[in-house]
């Protein structure tokens, strides 16, 4: 079985699981990023007959929550924290470099497949920032070049 049958295969599975529930949609939209690691846009057309909505109803709730991707995530998770206690002390020039450095905007993955960007509002190290999580470790007083080391350290495994 091709990997794409098998994703349309658990995507209909998690949908009859849930399409008689109360408020379907999102426990539906969860349950397929968490087999899938992303809500493909074959998945669509699925949910939006089994719940008589619109394709349009079903792509609006995908896009409004940053929660759901509709691609693929990155190998690592880039988070950097965006509260304001990191602001005060460089997170805006650090996320700047960081787009730069993995070739994505928040809530995309490079090109290269290796790290998803994703912004964060407090990773608890307010009196340390700016604060960075790759995957689930966090990391404090991460400068530009502290950065690039810390992905340089993670690129190519997991």
């Amino acid at each position: 079985m091709s990997a794409k049958l098998a994703a349309v295969e658990h995507i209909k599975a998690i949908i009859e699981q849930w399409r008689t529930a109360p408020g379907a949609l999102l426990p539906i939209l969860h349950g397929i990023q968490d087999q899938l690691g992303h809500v493909p846009a074959a998945a669509v057309p699925l949910i939006a007959a089994a719940l008589k909505l619109s394709r349009a109803e079903v792509h609006g709730v995908i896009s409004f929550y940053h929660h759901f991707r509709q691609q693929p995530p990155g190998r690592h998770v880039v988070r950097i924290c965006r509260a304001e206690a990191c602001q005060a002390v460089g997170a805006e020039a650090l996320a700047a470099h960081a787009q730069v450095a993995l070739g994505c905007d928040f809530h995309h993955t490079g090109e290269d497949g290796e790290y998803r960007l994703e912004p964060v509002y407090c990773l608890g190290q307010c009196a340390r920032g700016p604060a960075v999580m790759i995957d689930d470790e966090p990391h404090a007083l991460v400068t530009p070049a502290r950065f690039d080391a810390l992905t340089a350290a993670t690129r190519g495994g997991k």
